[in-house]
């Protein structure tokens, strides 16, 4: 039996649509030996080995913006992801795959040997931000220009579309991950304290802002004493991750707004009449949609579930023929 999957290989996570269901959805994380780098855990089992592996082992995200960086690792980790969604239910499946915007020939051509040699066929891609504007019940039958922006963990993809094609596009390397970069570097000047990436993460998604909150908050994290080397605690605020996380928000900003500037007029009456659809993990800090309406001047709609909006895309894709029709021809086969 074969049947037809979506993928979205992020640089956060990968999820696998099938069935009318996401079937798989696990960390682009892979624990490997040190030495061998062969294989030893995947996905939420590598996530928080994260800073705390032995000299022996060491954690690999083999995605990087959407693209791949560690070949190996990232088709051990795609075929141990299909065994788990599918176990031996299914022969080489279908697939239509989710990547950014702007990726080369080879690119596509590396993604796609990943894919076949993990057990797909047949394979297809969209790009996300056409993905995202399916999601968000953009017509494309319309000669209107609609502007999807999605804010990954690895990459920020800024895209205006109209007909069911890409009219102007971005992918910008600034996104969620820098803001965990930012918290890092912040308490490492500030406190003399190193702090690790998922306490980072877990930091930006307690307290974390873009803009200014009404009441201030605070949380106690730990991390280890760079002078001491011992373990100590330490007291944050949302006022000065506000400080520390502006700069970043206001970069994606400004690439969304590069992107504006290219843009036909008339397009821009559309999207100021429509407004910006708002989608990717990235997005959920606390003020984004906010600074992005006061930056920009433009309506921003924050779509429902941000961090499954390509998914969701492709799913739309799957439940409609005749959307699998308008956007046939922005999927490109590779044999």
């Amino acid at each position: 039996m074969s049947l037809e999957i979506g993928l979205d290989l992020g640089t956060y996570k990968t999820v696998i649509y099938s069935g009318g269901r996401i079937v798989v959805e696990q960390p682009t994380i892979v624990t490997v030996d040190s030495e061998t780098f062969e294989p030893v855990y995947f996905g939420d089992k590598a996530k928080s080995s994260l800073g705390r592996t032995p000299e022996i082992l060491t954690c690999v995200r083999p995605i990087e913006g959407g693209i791949i960086s560690e070949y190996d690792i990232a088709l051990s980790m795609l075929k141990e992801y299909m065994n788990k969604a599918f176990s031996n239910k299914i022969i080489r499946p279908k697939v239509i795959a989710c990547l950014p915007t702007g990726l080369t020939e080879l690119q596509h051509r590396s993604m796609s040997q990943v894919i076949e040699e993990s057990g797909g066929r047949s394979i297809s891609v969209i790009e996300s931000p056409l993905a995202v504007a399916l999601a968000a019940g953009v017509d494309f039958d319309a000669p209107k220009g609609s502007m999807v922006v999605d804010i990954g963990f690895g990459a920020t993809n800024i895209a205006v579309v109209s007909l069911g094609s890409i009219v102007q596009c971005d992918s910008f390397k600034v996104a969620s991950y820098n803001f965990d970069e930012a918290i890092i570097k912040y308490v490492r000047r500030v406190f003399n304290i190193e702090i690790g990436e998922l306490t980072a993460e877990d930091i930006k998604i307690q307290i974390g802002s873009v803009v200014k909150r009404p009441v201030e908050i605070a949380m106690v994290a730990r991390g280890r004493n760079l002078i001491t080397g011992l373990p100590e605690s330490f007291e944050i605020t949302s006022d000065e991750l506000f400080d520390v996380l502006f700069e970043t928000a206001i970069t994606i900003c400004n690439a969304v707004r590069k992107v504006m500037e290219k843009t036909y007029p008339d397009m821009i009456a559309d999207i100021t009449e429509e407004g910006i659809f708002l989608a990717g993990g990235g997005s959920q800090i606390n003020g984004m949609t906010q600074l992005m309406n006061e930056f920009l001047g433009v309506k921003i709609n924050h779509l429902p579930d941000p961090s499954h909006s390509v998914i969701k895309g492709v799913s739309a894709a799957f439940r409609n023929p005749k959307l699998i029709k308008s956007v046939d021809y922005q999927m490109r086969s590779i044999k």
